[in-house]
């Protein structure tokens, strides 16, 4: 687990382990998400770089009984 210190600024630095992981490059947006006593740093991903990311994920699912009328 990689830790890193938020200076005077507030400002953090990304590992350079998680940056390498990630792809991570200046500039980019991420988005900070609250989950109770829990922060998460989540890349934005341009939208033409999430094209096909559900490729080969089972369609096959239950449906409602509304939804197969």
């Amino acid at each position: 687990m990689d830790t890193a210190t938020i200076s005077s600024k507030y400002q953090v630095v990304i590992p350079r382990a998680i940056r390498e992981k990630w792809n991570v490059k200046p500039g980019q947006k991420v988005r900070f998400i609250v989950y109770g006593n829990r922060l998460e740093i989540v890349p934005v991903r341009d939208l033409k770089t999430a094209r096909g990311f559900l490729r080969g994920m089972s369609s096959d699912i239950e449906r409602e009984e509304e939804d197969r009328a």
